[in-house]
């Protein structure tokens, strides 16, 4: 009898030792894994949305997009009734034949100069702004748009501005050549900027995407009073999407830029999708106070102190899976910083299982 109440001691022994062992296996691979394989579920997919407002007053007589629609760059979302914008323009170039009655030469040329400055200084307003955006987006989220982006936005900025200085410039040609007199008149001056305007109002009455993306906030139709400036409608662009990671303060001590990374999104189960590191924050808000702009990260509060979070922007490889992406949409993330085979297949291994049972979540 002693016999056997020994050989059950010694196996409940032998079992303690081994879930011992066993924990303080789970206890290391957790603190290396945090360090040098860090994780999350705190990720989420980030974009811009674009108000689009229009330029001038009017009813709205054509809608050609509806809630959820997909646009591309350049598509005419809207009409607005284009009647009173077109008499304006008749009307300014029918005091500028009354006023260029005596210089007939060079009237013709004057007309189609100014309309060339108008669409491109048109131009150069959609270009600005365009630029602006880029800039802000890398100003808030360094590495969320690609130097290929940034590039393109910068070359149509500049162009337009050489656009319209060479318009501008046909304008004043076209002025001198009726002479200093005819040049200096203020009457012409006046009506022409008067048709510069109307042609102006005009070319907006078309209001386009600025950007890819999906229309939302969408309550908009045939017979709607649009007022300049105020918003109508939201545009989610499609272009420009990236993954905001909320690491742990512990986490990014290894973390460098180009760090390979794995992502899973709720949206795509099963399947595993590669990013990498384009920048880390450097600075959370952390009071009512802030008047930074600085990115706000909510921590869990219990028995613990849970350490600060910081945002880490991942961009994603594989640019079919970003139609799918929805904004918010959530995404579980690990970085690989080394070249750790054993933490590297432990930490794959975890997030492929993660994938699969995604199914189920």
């Amino acid at each position: 009898m002693s016999t056997s109440n020994n050989k059950k001691k010694r196996s409940v022994k032998k079992l303690s030792v081994l879930i011992l062992i066993f924990t303080f296996l789970l206890f290391i691979w957790y603190i290396a894994s945090d360090r040098i394989t860090p994780n999350t579920d705190q990720a989420r997919v980030k974009g811009l949305v674009l108000s689009i407002a229009p330029m001038v007053n009017g009813y709205v007589t054509k809608v050609n997009v509806g809630l959820h629609s997909e646009v591309k760059k350049g598509d005419t979302l809207f009409i607005i009734d284009r009647k009173p914008y077109e008499i304006a323009v008749a009307i300014a170039e029918t005091n500028l034949e009354k006023v260029s009655q005596s210089i007939s030469a060079g009237v013709s040329s004057i007309k189609a100069a100014t309309a060339r400055l108008s669409k491109s200084r048109v131009n150069l307003e959609r270009a600005t702004k365009n630029w602006e955006r880029t800039q802000r987006v890398i100003a808030q989220n360094e590495g969320a748009l690609s130097e290929r982006d940034k590039d393109r936005s910068e070359a149509s900025y500049l162009n337009a501005i050489e656009d319209v200085a060479s318009s501008k410039a046909s304008v004043e040609k076209q002025l001198a050549a009726l002479g200093p007199t005819d040049a200096n008149n203020p009457d012409i001056k006046a009506v022409i900027a008067q048709l510069e305007k109307a042609q102006w109002d005009l070319t907006h009455t078309a209001i386009v995407a600025p950007s890819d993306g999906i229309i939302e906030s969408f309550n908009v139709e045939v017979g709607y009073f649009a007022s300049a400036g105020r918003s109508i409608v939201s545009l989610i662009s499609n272009n420009t999407m990236w993954i905001q990671a909320n690491l742990k303060e512990n986490n990014i001590s290894n973390i460098k830029l180009d760090n390979e990374v794995d992502v899973i999104f709720d949206i795509a189960p099963g399947k595993i999708f590669k990013g990498k590191v384009k920048s880390i924050a450097y600075g959370v808000s952390t009071d009512r106070t802030n008047t930074g702009g600085l990115p706000k990260i909510t921590t869990s509060q219990g028995w613990l102190r849970d350490p600060q979070r910081f945002p880490v922007i991942i961009e994603i490889e594989d640019k079919e899976i970003m139609h799918n992406l929805r904004q918010g949409s959530q995404a579980e993330i690990v970085v690989y910083t080394g070249n750790n085979w054993l933490l590297n297949f432990l930490a794959s291994t975890r997030i492929y299982i993660i994938s699969k049972l995604s199914y189920v979540r």
